[in-house]
């Protein structure tokens, strides 16, 4: 029987962890529609996680890009292509292949990405500002090891 109770409790924390995670993404996804939107109107959100790659990163092939972002590479031609027609990326030949090309953020998307992540880094601090060193150490340390799967 008290084999049974742990199975339960076991239950009950893998659903709490559940709904708590679901809770997150919804508003991962609308903070992130919010922040592609800023950097423009008729930006998609997956074009706003594009170009947080691509600022992190730097110049990156598109085959590179996708998968980072876990996606195919049509799709992020799509956004690709979308991003160059409002001047925020460009595509320049690869420096280690000339058949190949890599993509990279122009002056004007550098500027639109660090003042919308420095307003996301704001939110978060004021959010955050009351957890001590400690728990957010510990909060960083579990998100690591959930995004380990």
């Amino acid at each position: 029987m008290v084999a049974m109770s742990n199975r339960d409790a076991h239950d009950q924390a893998l659903n709490s962890v559940e709904d708590q995670l679901s809770l997150f993404w919804r508003r991962a996804r609308s903070l992130s529609a919010q922040l592609s939107r800023q950097v423009h109107p008729d930006m998609e959100p997956a074009a706003y996680g594009l170009l947080s790659v691509l600022r992190r990163e730097g110049p990156i092939r598109l085959t590179e890009l996708a998968s980072c972002l876990g996606v195919g590479k049509p799709s992020v031609s799509r956004q690709v292509a979308f991003l160059e027609s409002i001047g925020l990326v460009y595509k320049e030949a690869d420096p280690l292949d000339g058949r190949a090309s890599s993509i990279r953020l122009t002056p004007e998307g550098e500027a639109k990405m660090s003042q919308v992540q420095d307003a996301r880094r704001q939110a978060f601090r004021e959010r955050l500002n009351e957890w001590p060193d400690e728990e957010l150490e510990t909060l960083a340390g579990y998100l690591a090891r959930l995004n380990e799967i």
